[in-house]
């Protein structure tokens, strides 16, 4: 069966906004901060619905880094959206055009995949644009409140608040390297490299962010390799 209710999709698109509007918040506040106009961060959240590309762009631009450290960044940090978008194109209705195809690839993120892909065995077009309609909403709507408050409240309440996106990483993070010592080997070796190479001033924040990954990941996989099953006759 093929999930293609427009009003399902709206329903199931709900959780997610509500949980975007509050991570967007503080990075309407962080773009407030580093001297970006609303309508601006605005139109970043609106383009871009990326959590953590987004704030890292925030620290190239206050750090004056070149379009290719840019470029570069956002493409390590967001690989994993071609992976999500090859898997659930397995499961998007026959019917869906290419253009439409196009449509749904912009709102992909983490959220919206999982709920997609692990809920239904197929998805239509009408589906997917519902449950992405709340979530860009939802996203872009709490970057321009975080920025409208950050000029209201006192600095002091605005710096409490700037953490928020520190514990939603945490929240991502811990559960899993609880229960996998090698997610959590790889973790480590990203949070030290990252704190090694704040020394070193010429590297840019992007380059940072690439270099951490590249090497984590690559030790990850060297150290700790997935063993293969072996086939049963």
């Amino acid at each position: 069966m093929i999930q293609n209710s427009f009003r399902q999709g709206i329903k199931d698109g709900i959780p997610i906004a509500l949980g975007y509007l509050s991570v967007s918040f503080t990075f309407g506040m962080m773009a407030s901060s580093q001297g970006i106009p609303l309508w601006a961060a605005g139109l970043i959240s609106l383009t871009n619905l990326t959590s953590a590309g987004q704030f890292a762009a925030l620290g190239i631009i206050a750090s004056a880094g070149s379009m290719i450290e840019m470029a570069l960044t956002q493409f390590v940090i967001n690989l994993r959206y071609f992976l999500m978008s090859l898997s659930l194109s397995q499961k998007a209705d026959e019917k869906m055009n290419l253009p439409q195809r196009a449509v749904v690839s912009f709102g992909i993120t983490d959220e919206i995949f999982a709920v997609a892909s692990s809920r239904y065995n197929g998805v239509g077009f009408q589906y997917m644009t519902a449950l992405m309609i709340l979530p860009i909403l939802g996203w872009t709507a709490g970057t321009l409140l975080g920025g409208i408050t950050s000029s209201i409240l006192p600095s002091r309440v605005s710096d409490a608040l700037g953490i928020m996106i520190y514990g939603m990483f945490l929240a991502i993070i811990i559960p899993p390297s609880k229960k996998s010592r090698p997610i959590l080997w790889v973790c480590m070796i990203a949070a030290f490299l990252s704190c090694l190479l704040q020394w070193f001033s010429f590297i840019g924040q992007g380059f940072v962010i690439i270099l951490c990954t590249l090497v984590a990941a690559s030790l990850g996989a060297w150290l700790f390799p997935v063993k293969k099953e072996k086939a049963h006759d």
